[in-house]
């Protein structure tokens, strides 16, 4: 189950929101497990878009909690 902030791969292109297939952006929300609220962002970190996608159209790529386990163990 994802998390708000990891990152996540587009499965299919959103030409509405001039998303391509396999870009990658952040969870910035989460709706009762069903969807999530994507944010996509430039090199500069300015936003490119954001949009909402279903939990099946996206892929996990990496998890914040993976990043606070190690962290965790790395201070152990």
């Amino acid at each position: 189950m994802a998390e708000e902030l990891d990152i996540v791969a587009i499965k299919k292109a959103r030409p509405d929101l001039g998303v391509p297939a396999g870009a990658r952006g952040t969870i910035v929300m989460m709706f009762d497990d069903e969807a999530y609220e994507v944010e996509f962002v430039n090199e500069d970190g300015t936003t490119q878009a954001m949009g909402t996608f279903l939990v099946d159209e996206v892929e996990v790529v990496w998890r914040v909690a993976d990043m606070h386990a190690a962290r965790h163990r790395a201070a152990s």
